[in-house]
């Protein structure tokens, strides 16, 4: 049996998988004024589990990153989304902060191996110039999750109450696990119901390296090139951006307009409607120069700094948005703007590096993304008193910070081999 364009069916089922992520992890922020009140929580309790979830989180990035590489893709996103799943579901035996606690922490490190997989997927089934976009797709799993999760929370919250609701959405990641298992039978050179035009499609790139398997490099040698850094830096400052609407922004709606679940739920979508779009956008404008004959090095600035650019004028006027209706559509553009730029960034590590490296380096730039929002995550209360202008003037600021370090230190965009040292690196690219 063939399918005929199986590489889609993967990125589709990715895609899938993270629309569950996001809904398992923005349920505690729906339904928060309930479980607060159930359990004597506050705001600073909030910021602690959100604290708790992101440190799980760092650590999860890298440590599926090198999961990834070394037992596939395949099992790699069965043992994420299991764990998740489980963890999630066990959020209806919560009666004290203690356990809830416990259950961010595994739910964090779990689901962490979502974004790794997903990076070294893009790598493994699609060629350069569809990796943007298939990537955008993706990513677009993670805004459609965000947009479905409020509405869908809050309403299985009215009808069943917290305690069931998180019992229900943990079974989505066990379902997702059929047809995950059933479709991927192994990667793209040995997969079976792969078709012969769709298996040379993919691996193009690979016999433009002359057909020689790379290797899987150690952290300490990825590490040495500044390529690398680009990533690391450019995700430590941008990715902050991201998680402050995704962790805080049920709680800047209730704190600022005076919301109750019900209105967070038909409000906090609208934002992310902005974010898959622009995942979308991001990728296939990015495919579009490719194909017009531009080379990844051009392409990739011009896309990831055009997002940045589109972030800023909105960022700014967020800070004295009086009216929710314009708040959450400036947001919206926010998250456009983002995701066009956070796309071509997550596809560098496919850029730089050969298959053995891409897991483990998304997962360390991963890490460094959630090292930046941690600092963050404890700002919002101290700077949000009396309004959250401070903490929307201070992610206006992270956006140039990220452009900047993309463009000193990753040179030109292009392979690099990652067994080099950077002295070596940077004399072939003054040669060039």
């Amino acid at each position: 049996m063939k399918i005929s364009g199986m590489r889609w069916l993967v990125i589709g089922l990715i895609a899938l998988a993270t629309v569950i992520n996001y809904i398992d992890r923005n349920a505690l922020a729906v339904m928060w004024p309930a479980v607060s009140e159930d359990i004597g929580a506050d705001k600073t309790d909030y910021a602690l589990f959100v604290t708790v979830f992101m440190i799980a989180y760092a650590i999860g990035q890298s440590l599926f990153g090198r999961v990834f590489d070394v037992i596939g893709t395949r099992l790699g996103f069965a043992v994420s989304i299991v764990v998740w799943s489980a963890s999630i579901a066990l959020h209806m035996l919560v009666r004290s902060s203690g356990l809830l606690t416990v259950l961010r922490f595994t739910l964090g490190i779990s689901e962490a191996g979502n974004w790794p997989g997903a990076t070294k997927a893009s790598a493994t089934w699609f060629p350069a110039r569809e990796r943007a976009l298939a990537q955008g797709i993706f990513n677009s799993g993670a805004a459609l999750g965000a947009i479905v999760s409020a509405p869908l929370v809050a309403g299985l919250y009215a009808q069943f109450g917290w305690r069931t609701t998180f019992l229900l959405i943990g079974l989505l990641g066990i379902l997702w696990l059929l047809p995950w298992m059933w479709f991927y039978r192994a990667d793209p050179k040995e997969h079976p119901w792969l078709s012969e035009a769709e298996r040379r499609h993919i691996l193009g790139d690979e016999h433009a390296r002359g057909g020689v398997p790379t290797p899987s490099p150690s952290w300490g040698e990825l590490l040495k090139h500044r390529q690398s850094w680009a990533v690391i830096l450019s995700r430590f400052f941008l990715d902050p951006i991201w998680w402050l609407f995704v962790s805080w922004l049920p709680i800047y709606l209730a704190e600022t307009f005076g919301f109750d679940v019900k209105q967070i739920g038909a409000f906090a979508w609208v934002p992310f409607v902005g974010a898959m779009l622009g995942s979308l956008s991001g990728g296939w404008l990015a495919g579009v120069l490719i194909r017009r004959g531009w080379s990844i090095n051009a392409t990739r600035k011009t896309v990831i700094s055009a997002g940045g650019i589109i972030m800023m004028p909105p960022l700014l006027l967020t800070m004295s948005a009086a009216d929710p209706m314009n708040a959450v559509l400036l947001i919206a553009v926010i998250l456009f703007g983002f995701q066009v730029a956070i796309n071509n960034i997550q596809t560098l590590p496919s850029d730089f590096f050969g298959g053995g490296a891409v897991g483990s380096l998304a997962g360390i730039s991963g890490t460094a993304a959630v090292a930046g929002t941690l600092i963050t995550t404890w700002l919002v209360p101290a700077m949000t008193a009396e309004s959250y202008a401070p903490i929307f003037a201070l992610a206006a600021a992270l956006v140039p910070m990220s452009l900047v370090c993309l463009w000193l230190c990753g040179g030109v965009i292009g392979p690099v081999d990652a067994r080099r040292s950077v002295s070596s690196t940077v004399v072939q690219e003054d040669k060039a």
